[in-house]
């Protein structure tokens, strides 16, 4: 578990047993709700982030040249040891097929179940302590004294959409039983952890959960069932590192290349549920759009305010892509992608000269497309992460998540997120003149430091900079964007080291961020 996710939980818990969560019986005070006014009776429902979840094999496989093959229930995700031994068959295990999103024809893998299913991700002397992750946090419930069914974990397979995690797992309607099984075990309503993507999957969740239930009695099971929500390390905009995976690949730390985690990572349907998206943009009302033509084919368009044309970087501190390519005057097709006319426009003198040509991409021109379709021609993951895109998201019916958040729907929220450490904000890539999947390579890194931006060599570079600088994997400009939901007021307390918590209220949300103690907002 990283550092941030450790801070954050030592905070989370705090502030659980702050309120009663472990069981002192103190009134509760303006919920609404009637489960007697006992703590005691809460559940945590814990949603893991990317890759934070152990898959386990689900077919018999033979491992060639290697004396350990796959059996049922082995761990996949993650058993390094097999991984170093036989990394051919690990790959057949884990990767999906990137059109489809169907497994491999000798060997498919299936989420775990249960609190061991998140703790640590590869059990073991050495590589259990670095691949923990909520292993410490369950570890402090136990030790101030929370039962052992107050605390639930709802795995996932991270790497699917959130459209595909329904359709083949049926996942958003298990969440919703879990929510109601918690309510008839304890006699309460649960708290919501979410950490990373596991943020993205609650927000699917609240959504899908309107279509699923009579309007009238929407907020009135989200009264019943959830009584707070944590928001850890929430990627509410988006985070650059996606379009570094998918050009040049994230090892996540493993002992593979990156041409190798490349191909992994762009099999994956949900590697694009983190790309970085424009503020000033929302998707049509899907709501509207089931109750007034039906569900079927709904492809959501982008309606973009006027700020977003005046704008530099779509609200973001940079171009998130700068990406070098061999262009020929008319040969790309640029009429197709209007958005591009200004920077092709730029180059032109480079261009007639027949030289490597560079194209910027704003956050909008990732998240709608124009970014892929722009190096289809180059690329051969090109037109596949396109037509995931196309198809995974925009054309979800349920909601396009590449779009700004709303509020949640529910009384009291809690923001945690990790401040002033050096974060990526924006690439540059050229052709590294190899084949595929390691045919770029990244030319320069821009940074978020403390309201600055830097390049890799540590030059000062122009842009639009935040107030703070981001937690190393989501900037600022994405972790605050749920000060929004805070409205004009916003008190704001720091402490470096010391929690201080604001004061409850009804329709409240919180704010506490790490810097690396911790800051907390609230709005009474």
């Amino acid at each position: 578990m990283n550092e941030m996710l450790r801070g954050a939980s030592r905070a989370v818990l705090f502030l659980l047993l702050f309120q009663g969560l472990g069981g002192d019986g103190s009134e509760f005070v303006g919920d609404g709700r009637d489960f007697g006014g006992d703590y005691s009776k809460l559940s945590g429902i814990i949603i893991p982030g990317f890759a934070s979840t152990q898959l386990r094999a689900w077919s018999i496989l033979d491992c060639p040249y290697s004396p350990l093959d796959f059996n049922p229930l082995d761990l996949v995700w993650l058993d390094t040891t097999k991984l170093l031994s036989a990394v051919n068959c690990w790959l057949k295990c884990i990767l999906l097929d990137p059109y489809n999103q169907t497994d491999h024809p000798e060997c498919k893998s299936r989420p775990d179940s249960g609190l061991s299913a998140i703790t640590e991700l590869d059990p073991g002397y050495i590589t259990g302590p670095l691949s923990s992750v909520w292993k410490e946090w369950v570890k402090w419930c136990i030790e101030f004294g929370i039962e052992a069914n107050a605390i639930i974990a709802v795995p996932y397979d991270w790497r699917l959409s959130p459209k595909m995690l329904e359709e083949r797992d049926l996942y958003f309607h298990k969440l919703k039983l879990t929510f109601e099984t918690a309510l008839k075990l304890r006699g309460g309503p649960s708290i919501v952890f979410a950490h990373s993507l596991g943020n993205n999957v609650f927000r699917y969740f609240l959504e899908w959960l309107k279509l699923e239930i009579a309007p009238k009695h929407y907020f009135q099971w989200l009264d019943q069932h959830i009584h707070a929500y944590f928001a850890v390390g929430a990627p509410l905009l988006g985070a650059p590192d996606t379009i570094k995976a998918t050009l040049s690949g994230s090892t996540f730390g493993l002992p593979i290349s990156e041409g190798t985690a490349r191909v992994m990572c762009n099999s994956f349907g949900s590697s694009l549920w983190m790309m970085p998206f424009s503020k000033y943009c929302r998707g049509d009302d899907v709501y509207w759009k089931h109750f007034s033509k039906g569900n079927g084919g709904v492809h959501h368009s982008y309606h973009c305010s006027e700020q977003e044309p005046q704008s530099n970087y779509s609200g973001w501190p940079t171009y998130i892509a700068n990406i070098e390519v061999p262009l020929v005057h008319d040969s790309a097709g640029y009429d197709a992608y209007p958005s591009l006319s200004e920077v092709t426009h730029e180059n032109l003198t480079s261009m007639e000269c027949g030289l490597p040509t560079q194209l910027s991409f704003s956050a909008l021109e990732t998240s709608d497309g124009t970014f892929f379709k722009a190096i289809e021609d180059y690329d051969p993951d090109g037109k596949r992460l396109s037509y995931q895109l196309n198809r995974l998201y925009h054309s979800d019916p349920v909601l396009n998540p590449l779009t700004p958040w709303d509020r949640p729907p529910i009384k009291t929220v809690f923001c945690i997120y990790g401040t002033d450490l050096k974060t990526e904000v924006g690439y540059y890539f050229a052709p590294s003149g190899k084949p595929y999947p390691d045919n770029w390579i990244i030319t320069d890194v821009i940074y978020e430091i403390e309201g600055s931006l830097f390049s890799r060599s540590g030059n000062l570079v122009d842009g639009d900079p935040g107030i703070a600088s981001g937690d190393e994997t989501v900037p600022y400009h994405s972790l605050s964007w749920c000060k929004s939901w805070l409205g004009p007021k916003v008190n704001i307390t720091r402490a470096p080291q010391d929690l201080k918590v604001a004061p409850k209220s009804r329709l409240s949300a919180k704010l506490i961020e790490q810097i690396p103690g911790l800051q907390v907002k609230g709005r009474t």
